[in-house]
């Protein structure tokens, strides 16, 4: 069973770039505050990363 991260965002995505809007959408996060569960894959890290400056993130 692969490893799961709590994702919260802690700022707002307006005014941002468009492709860190849609890095924020693909890791299905909607609003801020509100927790998501996503799978530790390359895939998900690489789109953290780029917008970790608004992210909390926790191992599960």
């Amino acid at each position: 069973m692969s490893k799961q991260l709590q994702v919260t965002m802690i700022k707002s995505i307006h005014g941002r770039l468009k492709s860190h809007q849609a890095c924020a959408r693909g890791l299905g996060i909607r609003r801020i505050h509100n927790p998501v569960m996503v799978q530790d894959t390359p895939e998900n890290r690489g789109m953290i990363n780029k917008i970790q400056y608004m992210l909390r993130v926790e191992e599960i």
